[in-house]
């Protein structure tokens, strides 16, 4: 008799080696896991939009011979003195706690020599930053960690987050092993100690509230700084209507696809909503209002390249934001230092434990001698680079759609490869003229 042939075994496609390796983990250590970085899941992204160029119905620009330009004002709604950038792609709030002093110095010489923006993140403003970015966005969070008003009047514009696309709902967290005696002083917390940051402002419950501590900081600055506020991606509709009612001059939304120095894995992976999702809701409601283009857009989660920056702005953002892809610029995950990721468990490119403190690249560190790893000049001049080469890539796809600015680049000019995000971006699946679910509102 024949022996049949035996079916490999499969692996359940619910319970997963990944799966079943976290709940034993779970099983033996009893407590929850921590981590960086951003969502592993795959989600709807720019990648599943695709441009329209011009042909015969639609006139493009020819070459680098016709002007498409890049530079955008953020602030103009009720500033004295509202911020210019030369490009639309801003670097994100990330703390000096989270990063290291050289890596702050890096974003500021990058981002002002590329001719835009660094934000502080949490823990206050270092020098390395302020002395080093030309335009500094100075974070007013949840924790007031190194907040004074001397550092909001030295800003060129303030930020007041409310929300954070890798945790909406969450607050902040650096681990004791990252609390230096700098990042210690500066956030007056003991030295060592795990740091947990409030998920909500302590002087407000809603939306009223938003609006006085706006004024507030309108008055500590009179009037001259730019007011962001910043809200996760959750419910952008009502956020960003809510935060141009209490007065903001500009919207940052933040999908889930964005990064965090720390924070629990299932927040990163289970709350939130793709950034393709959030922004055409986001510019319904400023439509909505008659704000469009007047209360500034900026968009951040999963941004990586020139193409997603004019998706971005083609489904109506006005600037993006990088946290993640600004990192990698200046030298973190790189694959010349796989030997030591080897030894910390994980592999380059794949490095989650910024939270630990022990990046070899030097970046999300507070380790001094991990720290002089990383060159802040060198690292600025490859973040320059970078921003170069999404802005030129921006720009020959706004060319190519006849575009003579950035902000000219419409939903019009989009399809989709999915039906998914379609319905998401609201924009037609290739091939047809059919949106999903817009006879049926959102």
């Amino acid at each position: 008799m024949t022996d049949l042939p035996r079916t490999p075994p499969r692996f359940s496609a619910t319970f997963t080696p990944a799966v079943n390796a976290e709940i034993r983990r779970a099983a033996a250590s009893g407590i929850y896991d921590i981590r960086g970085g951003g969502t592993k899941r795959h989600l709807p992204h720019f990648d599943d939009l695709l441009f329209l160029g011009a042909s015969i119905s639609r006139y493009p620009l020819e070459g680098y011979r016709e002007k498409c330009s890049t530079d955008v004002w953020l602030g103009t709604r009720f500033a004295k003195k509202p911020i210019h950038l030369d490009i639309p792609i801003t670097i994100a709030g990330m703390s000096f706690g989270a990063l290291s002093g050289p890596a702050k110095e890096a974003l500021g010489r990058g981002a002002s020599e590329a001719g835009t923006s660094t934000t502080t993140g949490d823990g206050g403003m270092t020098e390395e930053e302020r002395g080093h970015s030309k335009t500094l966005v100075y974070q007013y969070l949840p924790s007031r960690y190194g907040m004074n008003p001397d550092d909001l009047r030295r800003a060129d514009a303030i930020e007041v987050v409310v929300g954070q696309g890798a945790k909406p709902g969450g607050g902040g967290m650096l681990l004791g092993q990252k609390i230096s005696d700098r990042v210690a002083n500066m956030r007056n917390l003991p030295k060592g100690i795990d740091q947990r940051s409030a998920c909500r402002h302590p002087d407000w419950t809603g939306p009223d509230d938003l609006e006085i501590k706006i004024m507030e900081l309108r008055e500590i600055t009179d009037w001259e700084k730019p007011i962001y506020v910043k809200v996760g991606g959750a419910r952008p509709y009502y956020d960003t209507a809510l935060a141009v009612k209490a007065g903001a001059d500009v919207v940052v939304l933040d999908g889930m696809q964005g990064g965090t120095a720390a924070t629990q894995d299932v927040f990163i992976e289970h709350v939130g909503m793709p950034i393709l999702a959030c922004i055409p809701q986001a510019v319904k409601a400023l439509q909505d209002l008659g704000m469009h283009r007047k209360v500034q857009l900026i968009v951040s989660g999963g941004i990586r390249s020139g193409a997603d920056v004019a998706k971005a702005m083609a489904l109506g953002a006005d600037a993006v934001a990088i946290g993640t892809a600004a990192l990698i610029a200046l030298g973190d995950n790189d694959p010349r230092w796989e030997e030591e990721y080897q030894k910390l468990g994980t592999t380059a490119d794949a490095y989650d434990d910024w939270h630990e403190g022990r990046d070899p690249a030097g970046i999300t560190t507070q380790d001094p001698e991990l720290s002089k790893r990383f060159d802040p000049v060198l690292g600025g001049r490859r973040l320059k680079n970078y921003l170069k080469v999404m802005t030129l890539e921006a720009q020959t796809i706004a060319r190519a759609c006849g575009k003579n600015h950035l902000h000219n680049l419409e939903p019009e000019d989009l399809c989709s490869l999915t039906i998914e995000a379609a319905a998401m971006a609201g924009v037609p699946l290739a091939g047809t003229n059919w949106i999903p679910g817009r006879n049926g509102g959102w």
